[in-house]
């Protein structure tokens, strides 16, 4: 649905990967695919932290819900073997703000000096971080999705792996500003158009870690082989500390990569959306899988 990724299908031409259009809203769709896979990967989302703020928040809960039911149903009767893809936004907006932070000359960081949350440590933020309060529309539909699947791993018997993501940010994706922001900040400096720090004093301090496609792929290629013993369970994947960034600093290596030097305006106000750091323990996919994030910023 996302204008631009439709540049991608001569490359999946390339490779021999089959593209068949459809709508995960409509079973039918699905259904009429009508053939067994050995593992199916629930990447489907509506991805915005915004979505269904400011509209009707339908299409979010249609897409990010009940197509995840959807794919279910499919799975349920095509292929036993399922890893789902959810977000580090499916953790409590409120704890979240509330983490202690200090000020450095280029980030935010965590304030190890001061009591910290369950589930924050100097690696970051675990699986064990509280869900209990609000976390967006599209935070809560995820969240949501993480039950259900649970529940059909229990009742119906079937292999699923839940893992909450970080940013996935690389080749072939197409940024917007209120999701694939780090994309974007490279694509705007490449083409010489102006961006803005927003939010949290208009600093560029605000930091999240960044997870490639290629790191994430070597994570589900360990978790096909374990999806049995690991059904159900829930693990979070990200860069951690070596592969995060703010947007200060994301703004000097662009600037490095392109040769260009581009008008950032400052807008100081906060969304109640946005926060201000989110970076990964990944100590539980390390410990189980022997996976850790290999790519640098």
């Amino acid at each position: 649905k996302r204008r631009g990724s439709e540049i991608n299908l001569p490359k999946f031409k390339e490779l021999g990967i089959e593209f068949i259009h459809g709508d995960i809203r409509d079973q039918s769709d699905l259904m009429s695919i009508g053939k067994e896979f050995d593992v199916f990967i629930e990447a489907s989302a509506e991805p915005s932290i915004h979505a269904g703020v400011n509209e009707d928040p339908s299409y979010l809960i249609n897409t990010n819900l009940m197509g995840t039911v959807n794919c279910l149903n499919f799975a349920r009767k095509f292929c036993k073997k399922m890893i789902f893809l959810s977000t580090s936004r499916v953790y409590s907006i409120p704890e979240m703000v509330n983490i202690p932070l200090k000020e450095t000359e280029s980030r935010l960081v965590v304030d190890l000096e001061k009591s910290l949350p369950k589930g924050v440590t100097e690696k970051g933020i675990s699986e064990s971080f509280s869900v209990e309060k609000f976390r967006s529309l599209y935070g809560s539909t995820k969240l949501c999705s993480e039950l259900i699947i649970q529940e059909y791993c229990h009742s119906f018997n079937m292999d699923i792996i839940i893992n909450r993501c970080g940013v996935i940010a690389g080749a072939g994706q197409f940024g917007k500003v209120d999701q694939g922001v780090f994309t974007l900040w490279v694509a705007n400096h490449y083409f010489n158009k102006s961006l803005k720090y927003t939010g949290f004093g208009g600093t560029g301090k605000q930091v999240r870690d960044l997870l490639h496609p290629k790191d994430l792929y070597n994570g589900l290629n360990l978790q096909i082989n374990s999806t049995t013993s690991l059904s159900g369970q829930i693990f979070n994947l990200g860069g951690g500390n070596n592969v995060s960034t703010s947007l200060l600093e994301l703004t000097k290596i662009c600037q490095e990569i392109t040769d260009n030097k581009i008008n950032i305006d400052c807008i100081p106000e906060t969304n109640p959306l946005d926060i201000p750091l989110y970076v990964t323990d990944y100590s539980r996919a390390e410990s189980v899988l022997g996976w850790k994030p290999e790519i640098s910023v």
